[in-house]
């Protein structure tokens, strides 16, 4: 996957999530992102859940 096709799958992702989420939402995929890229389990596994349960409350 080239960096470009990352891009736009992060704002696809991204606008959606800002919309039904707010802040908060904009904040966890950033956290998962950087987890996920630094290969920091620990924070991706923290961020990917935190945002399911706020996805689902949403």
């Amino acid at each position: 996957m080239t960096a470009a096709s990352r891009e736009v799958l992060g704002l696809a992702l991204g606008t959606p999530a800002q919309a039904r989420l707010g802040p908060a939402g904009v904040v966890l995929l950033l956290m998962l992102g950087v987890g996920l890229r630094a290969r920091h389990s620990g924070l991706a596994v923290t961020a990917a859940v935190a945002l399911v349960v706020l996805a689902s409350q949403a």
